[in-house]
């Protein structure tokens, strides 16, 4: 059984910084994307960084250089290092398991991230 478990979200200044974390356990692909996805209340999710299995990493636009993601293989943990955040950065943060053909596709339940003074 698949289970992806996030952690780490709160109540941040503008500016300030927090890193989530993502537990993925009994995936099995050797081929997969972990991703982190954001939905901000009343708009859609949206992608805003991806790491695969390759080792090649993607942001969204927005992150402009303030956000790293990586991973520890070995703990099979997923991190979203957000720094400089912005008020606009507000919304739950979710992580994807997906492999690359996306016959496998796991979402966590989220972890709320909130930017204000």
């Amino acid at each position: 059984q698949v289970q992806v478990v996030e952690s780490g979200g709160g109540l941040v200044q503008p500016g300030g910084s927090v890193r989530l974390s993502c537990a993925a356990s009994g995936f099995t692909s050797s081929r997969y994307v972990m991703s982190w996805y954001r939905q901000a209340p009343g708009k859609e999710r949206e992608l805003v960084a991806a790491l695969f299995s390759a080792g090649v990493k993607k942001y969204a636009d927005f992150v402009e250089g303030r956000f790293t993601i990586s991973r520890i293989n070995a703990e099979n943990t997923m991190y979203l290092q957000m720094n400089s955040l912005k008020p606009e950065d507000t919304a739950v943060y979710y992580c994807n398991v997906a492999s690359l053909d996306l016959s496998l596709n796991y979402w966590g339940q989220g972890t709320q991230v909130t930017v204000s003074s």
